[in-house]
């Protein structure tokens, strides 16, 4: 079987195991046939997204998905979606970070220090970098009403190989943790990997 047919077995058996991640989805539709407001955000520097969705966040809106990809104009782009909360009487409830490294050791590390911030997953995806390298993104947001004694314990895996994930994906399940985001990507010293992110509390 080719790794590629592989690769997509695995995505499609951890999609099936995908918990509903907190969205804001609820928090933005006022009722079925009412309008949305709904703000796109595009960049080709990571650097900028965060200060970007916190500006959006700000003025009432909330995360609702995070994509990376080519653009017909923008060329190598970091699209997010946001949408304008139903409550704007508390327009600065939400923070957003975005973590950005082809270095997953490092990006383990910077995970860990944001949950302990109080900072929970919102998404993932891959972003080719001006220089040609490939980025793993992922995007996290703070409740400022949150309660910090309740924050999540992150584990990041990576790996080539899909058998090795798969073994690791079941140990972190039996210990407790919940699959909640997975990408394919070339990083800077594991070469084509699969990167899967996982919580508990």
């Amino acid at each position: 079987m080719s790794s590629n047919r592989t690769v997509g077995l695995l995505v499609g058996f951890v999609m099936l195991l995908l918990p509903t991640v907190a969205s804001g989805q609820d928090d933005c539709s006022n009722g079925e046939s009412s309008p949305r407001d709904l703000r796109l955000l595009a960049t080709n520097k990571t650097s900028s997204m965060e200060s970007e969705m916190n500006e959006a966040a700000n003025a009432g809106y909330r995360l609702q998905d995070v994509m990376g990809g080519e653009t017909a104009f923008g060329g190598s782009e970091v699209v997010a979606v946001m949408c304008k909360l139903k409550d704007t009487e508390d327009l600065s409830r939400y923070q957003y970070k975005l973590l950005a490294t082809n270095k997953t050791s490092t990006m383990q590390r910077e995970l860990q220090a944001a949950g302990d911030a109080g900072y929970e997953y919102r998404g993932q995806t891959v972003f080719e970098t001006a220089f040609g390298d490939h980025e793993v993104v992922v995007i996290l947001e703070r409740d400022r009403d949150a309660d910090l004694d309740d924050a999540y314990e992150y584990k990041l895996l990576a790996t080539r190989k899909t058998s090795t994930m798969q073994r690791e994906l079941q140990q972190a399940g039996d210990a407790g943790y919940e699959f909640v985001g997975l990408t394919v990507s070339s990083t800077l010293f594991g070469g084509e990997e699969v990167v899967a992110i996982l919580r508990r509390r």
